[in-house]
This record gives C-alpha cells, sequence and structure tokens, in this order.
C-alpha cells in the first residue's frame, strides 16, 4: 500500500475562492483547524459505528459545556439531528409545538411528519419565539383521540429569524411544557451565536434552563458536516441507539463526525467563530442602515440580517451577491454571515447595494 504522503489526486479546485455571498453560512467552507483534526483522525483503523475512541472522547467534551448527565449523538446533519430528537422525545400519536417560522416546520420538506411520524401544531410569532401563552393556543386536547397529543415544545435558539431568547425565556417555557407534562427540544443549529451574543455558556439557556434535548450544529459554524442530539434529561427520551439507526442517521465512519465536533467544542474555536460571524452582522447592519430605501425589519442579534427593500433592488443585487428572498412578495431577504466573511466582504456588498438603490 503506497504511503499516505505519496498518495496524489486529480482533484482541480473549479470553483473562485474570493467569490463570497451572504445567503447561508452553509456556503462557507470548513474552518482549516477542522480539516487538521480530520487528518489527525484519518490514519489507522478504529471502530466503527461510533465505537471510536473519538466519539467517546466527545462525551467528556460535551458534558464539559452541557452537565455531566448530557450524552451526545452524532448524526449526520440538522434535519436528522432534529427529526431524531423529536421521534426519541414523543409518542407515533404524538404532536410537537413550535413557531410558524421554524425549522422543522418551514425548511425540512414535512420531514419530521414523513420521516418521524409527528404532527408539527404550529403557533405564528412575529419574532420567531414562543412563550408560554403562544404555545397555550395548540396546548390542548390531550385525551381527545381525534387530535394529535400535544407531548413536545421546540424551539430555536437562536431563532430563524434571528432573535434570541434569554435564559429566562427559556425557562419559563421549559416550567410551562413540563407542567402540562410535555418535553422541550431547542434546535441549536446556531447555538454557537447565540451564546456568543449572550455572552453566556450554552448550559445557561439549556441544561440550567431545563431543556431536556438540544439538536447541537456544527455545520453552520465551521464544520464540514455532522451535528449531534445532546440528551440532557436522560428519562425524556427512549430508544435513541435505535431511532439513531432506523432514521438513517447512524455514521459507519463516527469518529469523522465526532472529531470536527470535537474540534469545535473542545476549546474556544465554537465561541471565535461565532463571535466572528455576528460581529460582521453587526458590520452589515450598520452599513446598511444608512442607506435610504432599506428596512432592518428584527433585532440583529445573530449572524442574520434581515431587511425589506424594493424587489427589483433586490434582483438585481442578487446579480452581484447571493441571497435569498425571505418573502418575496414583501421584499423581504436575508443576509447572513459566516465565520470566514470579511470585513471587505460585507463593505464590498453594502456598497454595491448603495449602488443599485441608485438605480
Amino acid at each position: 500500500m503506497a504511503d499516505s504522503a505519496t498518495v496524489t489526486t486529480d482533484a482541480r479546485r473549479h470553483h473562485d475562492p474570493e467569490i463570497r455571498g451572504f445567503a447561508s453560512d452553509n456556503y462557507a467552507g470548513t474552518h482549516p483547524e477542522i480539516l487538521a483534526a480530520l487528518a489527525l483522525a484519518n490514519d489507522g483503523h478504529q471502530v466503527a459505528y461510533g465505537g471510536d475512541v473519538y466519539t467517546d472522547h466527545l462525551q467528556d467534551v460535551v458534558r464539559g459545556h452541557f452537565g455531566e448527565a448530557a450524552e451526545a449523538y452524532p448524526v449526520f446533519n440538522g434535519t436528522g439531528a432534529n427529526v431524531l430528537a423529536l421521534q426519541a422525545l414523543a409518542d407515533r400519536w404524538g404532536a410537537v409545538i413550535c413557531a410558524e417560522s421554524a425549522h422543522i416546520n418551514m425548511d425540512e420538506g414535512g420531514a419530521p411528519e414523513r420521516v418521524g411520524g409527528l404532527k408539527l401544531l404550529t403557533v405564528p410569532s412575529p419574532d420567531g419565539k414562543l412563550t408560554p401563552a403562544l404555545i397555550d393556543r395548540q396546548a390542548y386536547g390531550f385525551d381527545d383521540e381525534h387530535r394529535a397529543m400535544p407531548q413536545v415544545v421546540s424551539i430555536t435558539q437562536s431563532t430563524e429569524l434571528g432573535t434570541l431568547y434569554t435564559p429566562q425565556e427559556i425557562r419559563e417555557i421549559c416550567d410551562h411544557a413540563h407542567g402540562l407534562g410535555m418535553k422541550v427540544h431547542l434546535d441549536g443549529s446556531r447555538i454557537a451565536n447565540a451564546a456568543a451574543s449572550l455572552d453566556l455558556p450554552m448550559r445557561a439557556f439549556t441544561t440550567d434552563a431545563c431543556v431536556d434535548v438540544v439538536s447541537l450544529g456544527g455545520t453552520k459554524n465551521g464544520a464540514v458536516f455532522g451535528e449531534a442530539v445532546v440528551v440532557l434529561n436522560p428519562d425524556a427520551v427512549r430508544a435513541m441507539k435505535h431511532l439513531r439507526k432506523t432514521s438513517m442517521q447512524l455514521a459507519s465512519k463516527m469518529r469523522f463526525v465526532s472529531v470536527q465536533l470535537e474540534a469545535l467544542f473542545a476549546g474556544d474555536l465554537w465561541l471565535r467563530n461565532a463571535r466572528h460571524a455576528n460581529a460582521m452582522a453587526q458590520r452589515l447592519a450598520e452599513g446598511v442602515r444608512a442607506l435610504d430605501g432599506v428596512e432592518i425589519l428584527y433585532p440583529v442579534q445573530s449572524n442574520g440580517v434581515f431587511a425589506r427593500l424594493p424587489h427589483d433592488v433586490a434582483e438585481r443585487l442578487q446579480k452581484r451577491f447571493r441571497f435569498y428572498f425571505w418573502d418575496e412578495a414583501a421584499g423581504d431577504v436575508r443576509w447572513m454571515c459566516a465565520f470566514d466573511t470579511r470585513e471587505s466582504d460585507v463593505d464590498a456588498f453594502v456598497e454595491a447595494l448603495a449602488e443599485e438603490l441608485k438605480g
């Protein structure tokens, strides 16, 4: 067998790395420290399906953030993490209460219902956040066999609109849900951005707030792929190992998921990446606030900026920088920053927007 140092490849770069956009933090590449960690874990053999030393060590890393009862189940992606977590919390006849704008409702292709077999009971929320009062709009009919039984409340931190819950707000949701006999899931695909913005450890608004299960994000914060379901309350879930397999989320070479999460969370890489992305969003917001014809829709508390501008301006700007309409009919757009967004990227975007606004 050839030595790994002598192996060659015919792969070629097919893109211009200087082209940047604001469509999604998923567009960003992988942080060099994570690529180095993948290379470190690559040589030799390790036990498959999670029996490797990297997955074992990840448990210590996760417990350092979330407490001694926490247990991590690495998975391939965010939708898989959410669907797996919700299945583990609810019965087949159960329902999940979530904000209408939640990722599990708007952006997962119906996977919680198609794959998880769970009814989503949505609530309109102007800022993407649930409250006990909003939960009560759907938290009824527990004994009605004609209605899916509300069993889980799912919240997102940071929300799909870039807003944040305080630890007290999450604690109030958890106390209310638990008082009704329900469980609480937190979609943390951008949990690092929330912790960085709040300047709090992740456990302050998860474990300490009595959340039962967290979907721990990695991809949006510099990983190649991979997330984890982190169980904070073991009594709230069941059959996690079996559900992960039957949900097609059990990686055979799990060490390559686990080592990425270890590289992110064992030190401060997760926080450095999130702080930078958040800072770039603030820089972007400050730049566009000075432009006539642009309205920022929500508080910029994470790494996203939601704005309203003339439709024709947005369409012309999209030819120069990639980004998405959030509500095309209203002219609402979403601009996302990532760990590798540069100040010069932001400034060039603001300058281009100013030019397009002038027609």
